[in-house]
Protein backbone atom coordinates (compact mmCIF):
# COMPACT_ATOMS: atom_id res chain seq x y z
CA UNK A 1 0.00 0.00 0.00
CA UNK A 2 1.34 3.41 -0.94
CA UNK A 3 1.21 5.96 1.84
CA UNK A 4 2.55 8.80 -0.26
CA UNK A 5 1.96 9.88 -3.81
CA UNK A 6 4.57 10.89 -6.32
CA UNK A 7 3.92 13.91 -8.49
CA UNK A 8 5.65 15.14 -11.59
CA UNK A 9 6.55 18.74 -11.88
CA UNK A 10 4.61 20.23 -14.83
CA UNK A 11 7.84 21.63 -16.28
CA UNK A 12 9.64 18.27 -16.19
CA UNK A 13 12.26 16.92 -13.81
CA UNK A 14 14.20 19.51 -11.89
CA UNK A 15 17.90 19.73 -12.57
CA UNK A 16 20.44 22.49 -11.95
CA UNK A 17 19.77 23.97 -15.39
CA UNK A 18 15.97 24.08 -15.33
CA UNK A 19 14.75 25.34 -11.98
CA UNK A 20 11.50 27.16 -12.68
CA UNK A 21 11.52 30.87 -11.99
CA UNK A 22 10.26 31.69 -8.52
CA UNK A 23 10.74 28.16 -7.19
CA UNK A 24 13.01 27.57 -4.26
CA UNK A 25 16.13 25.49 -4.69
CA UNK A 26 15.59 21.91 -3.60
CA UNK A 27 11.80 21.87 -3.97
CA UNK A 28 10.67 18.29 -3.22
CA UNK A 29 9.65 16.12 -6.17
CA UNK A 30 7.41 14.09 -3.90
CA UNK A 31 4.18 15.30 -2.36
CA UNK A 32 4.13 13.98 1.19
CA UNK A 33 0.42 14.34 1.85
CA UNK A 34 -1.04 11.07 3.21
CA UNK A 35 -3.44 9.16 0.99
CA UNK A 36 -6.35 10.01 3.30
CA UNK A 37 -6.07 13.46 1.81
CA UNK A 38 -8.51 15.20 -0.44
CA UNK A 39 -7.03 13.31 -3.41
CA UNK A 40 -8.06 9.96 -1.95
CA UNK A 41 -11.53 11.26 -1.09
CA UNK A 42 -12.16 12.45 -4.64
CA UNK A 43 -10.65 9.28 -6.12
CA UNK A 44 -13.18 7.29 -4.10
CA UNK A 45 -15.95 9.21 -5.89
CA UNK A 46 -14.32 8.29 -9.22
CA UNK A 47 -14.22 4.66 -8.05
CA UNK A 48 -17.98 4.84 -7.33
CA UNK A 49 -18.53 6.00 -10.92
CA UNK A 50 -16.29 3.20 -12.19
CA UNK A 51 -18.28 0.65 -10.20
CA UNK A 52 -21.52 1.87 -11.79
CA UNK A 53 -19.97 1.57 -15.24
CA UNK A 54 -19.00 -2.03 -14.50
CA UNK A 55 -22.53 -2.87 -13.34
CA UNK A 56 -23.82 -1.43 -16.62
CA UNK A 57 -21.50 -3.74 -18.59
CA UNK A 58 -19.04 -0.99 -19.48
CA UNK A 59 -15.31 -1.08 -18.72
CA UNK A 60 -15.20 0.22 -15.11
CA UNK A 61 -13.49 3.57 -15.41
CA UNK A 62 -14.74 6.60 -13.51
CA UNK A 63 -13.87 10.28 -13.36
CA UNK A 64 -14.75 13.30 -11.27
CA UNK A 65 -13.95 16.95 -12.00
CA UNK A 66 -13.32 19.34 -9.10
CA UNK A 67 -13.21 23.13 -9.08
CA UNK A 68 -12.79 25.10 -5.88
CA UNK A 69 -13.22 21.98 -3.76
CA UNK A 70 -16.61 21.22 -5.34
CA UNK A 71 -17.59 18.42 -7.71
CA UNK A 72 -18.65 20.04 -10.97
CA UNK A 73 -18.62 16.98 -13.21
CA UNK A 74 -18.85 13.21 -12.94
CA UNK A 75 -18.45 10.58 -15.60
CA UNK A 76 -18.15 6.87 -16.14
CA UNK A 77 -17.35 4.90 -19.24
CA UNK A 78 -20.45 4.70 -21.46
CA UNK A 79 -19.35 4.15 -25.08
CA UNK A 80 -21.44 0.99 -25.43
CA UNK A 81 -24.68 2.29 -23.90
CA UNK A 82 -24.40 5.65 -25.66
CA UNK A 83 -23.15 4.14 -28.94
CA UNK A 84 -20.47 6.84 -28.81
CA UNK A 85 -16.76 6.01 -29.06
CA UNK A 86 -15.93 9.30 -27.32
CA UNK A 87 -18.08 8.57 -24.24
CA UNK A 88 -15.12 7.90 -21.96
CA UNK A 89 -15.39 8.77 -18.28
CA UNK A 90 -13.04 11.75 -18.61
CA UNK A 91 -14.88 13.23 -21.59
CA UNK A 92 -18.26 12.94 -19.87
CA UNK A 93 -16.94 14.54 -16.66
CA UNK A 94 -15.37 17.39 -18.66
CA UNK A 95 -18.60 17.94 -20.62
CA UNK A 96 -20.68 18.08 -17.45
CA UNK A 97 -18.21 20.41 -15.73
CA UNK A 98 -17.98 22.75 -18.73
CA UNK A 99 -21.78 22.91 -18.98
CA UNK A 100 -22.03 23.65 -15.27
CA UNK A 101 -19.59 26.57 -15.34
CA UNK A 102 -20.72 27.60 -18.85
CA UNK A 103 -17.18 27.62 -20.22
CA UNK A 104 -15.23 25.11 -22.27
CA UNK A 105 -12.06 26.16 -20.46
CA UNK A 106 -11.63 24.74 -16.96
CA UNK A 107 -8.50 26.41 -15.51
CA UNK A 108 -7.82 25.60 -11.88
CA UNK A 109 -9.81 22.37 -12.07
CA UNK A 110 -8.60 18.92 -11.08
CA UNK A 111 -9.69 15.77 -12.89
CA UNK A 112 -9.59 12.49 -10.95
CA UNK A 113 -9.64 9.31 -13.05
CA UNK A 114 -9.33 5.68 -12.01
CA UNK A 115 -7.19 4.77 -15.05
CA UNK A 116 -4.51 6.73 -16.88
CA UNK A 117 -6.21 8.66 -19.71
CA UNK A 118 -5.92 7.60 -23.35
CA UNK A 119 -4.73 9.84 -26.20
CA UNK A 120 -8.25 11.22 -26.87
CA UNK A 121 -8.92 12.04 -23.22
CA UNK A 122 -5.46 13.54 -22.70
CA UNK A 123 -6.12 15.81 -25.67
CA UNK A 124 -9.44 16.88 -24.14
CA UNK A 125 -7.70 17.59 -20.83
CA UNK A 126 -5.28 19.87 -22.68
CA UNK A 127 -8.04 21.59 -24.69
CA UNK A 128 -10.07 22.23 -21.53
CA UNK A 129 -6.99 23.67 -19.79
CA UNK A 130 -7.44 21.40 -16.76
CA UNK A 131 -4.90 22.43 -14.14
CA UNK A 132 -4.26 19.08 -12.52
CA UNK A 133 -4.78 15.43 -13.36
CA UNK A 134 -4.86 12.69 -10.73
CA UNK A 135 -5.13 9.08 -11.82
CA UNK A 136 -5.09 5.74 -10.03
CA UNK A 137 -3.76 2.91 -12.19
CA UNK A 138 -1.39 3.14 -15.13
CA UNK A 139 -2.50 1.82 -18.53
CA UNK A 140 0.48 0.20 -20.26
CA UNK A 141 -1.57 -0.57 -23.39
CA UNK A 142 -3.18 2.81 -23.95
CA UNK A 143 -2.05 5.36 -21.39
CA UNK A 144 -1.08 8.69 -22.90
CA UNK A 145 0.20 10.43 -19.77
CA UNK A 146 3.13 8.27 -18.67
CA UNK A 147 2.83 4.63 -19.75
CA UNK A 148 2.64 4.43 -23.52
CA UNK A 149 2.96 8.14 -24.33
CA UNK A 150 3.88 11.23 -22.28
CA UNK A 151 1.75 13.80 -24.08
CA UNK A 152 1.45 16.18 -21.14
CA UNK A 153 5.24 16.53 -21.03
CA UNK A 154 5.60 17.57 -24.67
CA UNK A 155 7.35 20.98 -24.59
CA UNK A 156 5.71 21.99 -27.88
CA UNK A 157 2.30 22.22 -26.22
CA UNK A 158 1.15 25.55 -24.80
CA UNK A 159 -0.50 24.21 -21.64
CA UNK A 160 0.98 22.36 -18.68
CA UNK A 161 -0.95 20.01 -16.44
CA UNK A 162 0.29 18.94 -13.02
CA UNK A 163 0.06 15.14 -12.76
CA UNK A 164 -0.26 12.90 -9.70
CA UNK A 165 -0.50 9.15 -10.18
CA UNK A 166 -0.91 6.05 -8.04
CA UNK A 167 -3.73 7.43 -5.89
CA UNK A 168 -5.70 4.39 -4.64
CA UNK A 169 -3.85 2.48 -7.34
CA UNK A 170 -4.58 -1.00 -5.95
CA UNK A 171 -8.33 -0.36 -5.68
CA UNK A 172 -8.45 1.07 -9.21
CA UNK A 173 -6.43 -1.80 -10.67
CA UNK A 174 -8.40 -4.48 -8.81
CA UNK A 175 -11.74 -3.13 -10.06
CA UNK A 176 -10.55 -3.43 -13.67
CA UNK A 177 -8.93 -6.85 -13.17
CA UNK A 178 -12.04 -8.25 -11.50
CA UNK A 179 -14.24 -6.96 -14.34
CA UNK A 180 -12.11 -8.68 -17.00
CA UNK A 181 -11.74 -11.90 -14.95
CA UNK A 182 -15.53 -12.17 -14.72
CA UNK A 183 -15.83 -11.64 -18.50
CA UNK A 184 -13.54 -14.55 -19.35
Amino acid sequence: MNFFKRIRHPEGPLSPGNFPAGKEYGEPAIDLRPLDSEDAQFMRIALEEAGMAGKEGEVPIGAVLILGGEVIGRGRNRPISMADPSAHAEILALREGAARVKNYRLPGSTLYVTLEPCVMCTGAILQARVGRLVFGAEDPKGGAVSSLFSLLEDPRLNHRVEVASGILQEECRELLQRFFRERR
